[in-house]
């Protein structure tokens, strides 16, 4: 019980922070609404252990316990993968602003130096 306590004080706490963030624009509305339910649902799943072990014997699954790993995996994958493409919009993003800055700082010299061999 004690456990269950702690829990449901923390996920208050997340869900002050994501409506902070939303209020701040920090996150989208969608990107609000999927991290409250997530947090919802593990505040759930530990008020009501049984709700796991019904929803892993209906999708085929041994165990509630084997059910929130799979289903955890999948969401870290799941986050490493939008990491994965965040970073690469990064780094692309990152490659124009440099040739731009290249290209300017290039075009600066041949201002600043006329070609006197003309």
């Amino acid at each position: 019980m004690l456990l269950q306590i702690i829990i449901t004080i923390l996920v208050i706490l997340i869900l002050s922070v994501i409506v902070n963030k939303k209020s701040q624009s920090k996150i989208s509305l969608s990107q609000a609404v999927i991290w409250t339910i997530l947090w919802l649902i593990i505040l759930l799943v530990f008020w009501y252990p049984e709700l796991a072990s019904y929803l892993a014997t209906a999708l085929g699954i041994g165990r509630g316990a084997d059910l929130i790993i799979y289903l955890a995996v999948l969401a870290i994958f799941y986050m490493i993968f939008r990491m994965y493409l965040r970073l690469d919009k990064f780094n692309s993003d990152l490659t124009k602003v440099v040739r731009q800055v290249g290209l300017d700082q290039a075009n600066k010299k041949d201002i600043q130096q006329p070609n006197s061999q003309l």
